[in-house]
């Protein structure tokens, strides 16, 4: 039996008075403390979303840790045997996927830097004007047209102007034909305009006077 207060309110002799646990909340507040701490930590500690790349390189990384089992014995299921063909199937596709992910961006790339070249072309055509004139001996005007064919080389653009060569009907354009008795085949004499390559690619034909064998 819990023993009562005497009538003045005092607590038996031998009794220890009863002191609280705390201030109510108090506990429920540092438990939450205590988990919001572990939750920025855990935060902390998780990687970013995207930190591996795009998402071709998070799947072929995903591809590439996948551990693919060795042949499944007689008294496998047909399960597991299904499993491991799917994944062989899957690491196959993607391979082919991404050689032509690669390949289709090498084209785009080409076809933009020869967008530009062709849309250059009558400034290239304008400065070899210009030099035949001779405004373009010297001054400021000629360095920075040679400046500017210097940058387009390194693209790979180069010039069809060779004269004295055997007329090739895949990069020469043939305006004028004529007999000469110094020539024993069809022989590139003069360069009219002059053609463009972007490496094998011919981007234009260069217009030329042709002299042939007399017959």
């Amino acid at each position: 039996m819990v023993a009562a207060e005497n009538e003045h309110g005092n607590t038996p002799e031998g009794e220890e008075p009863v002191t609280g646990q705390g201030t109510p909340g108090q506990g429920d507040a540092a438990d939450s403390a205590n988990g919001a701490a572990a939750g920025e930590e855990a935060s902390a500690s998780a990687p970013a979303a995207g930190a591996d790349g795009d998402a071709l390189s998070q799947a072929e990384q995903i591809l590439n840790n996948a551990d693919v089992p060795a042949a499944p014995a007689a008294s496998a299921s047909q399960e597991a045997a299904e499993l491991r063909n799917d994944l062989l199937r899957l690491q196959a596709e993607y391979v082919n996927y991404r050689k032509r992910v690669e390949r289709d961006r090498d084209v785009a790339r080409e076809m933009a830097v020869i967008g530009v070249l062709n849309t250059l072309m009558p400034v290239l055509d304008d400065i070899d004007a210009a030099r035949q004139h001779g405004d373009l001996a010297e001054g400021p005007f000629a360095a920075i047209a040679t400046k500017l064919e210097n940058s387009l080389k390194t693209y790979g653009l180069s010039r069809i102007d060779e004269t004295g060569v055997e007329f090739d009907p895949n990069i020469h354009e043939a305006l004028i034909q004529q007999q000469s008795a110094d020539v024993t085949f069809d022989t590139v004499t003069q360069i009219l305009r002059a053609g463009y390559k972007s490496g094998d690619r011919v981007l234009r034909a260069a217009q030329v006077i042709v002299s042939v064998p007399e017959q």
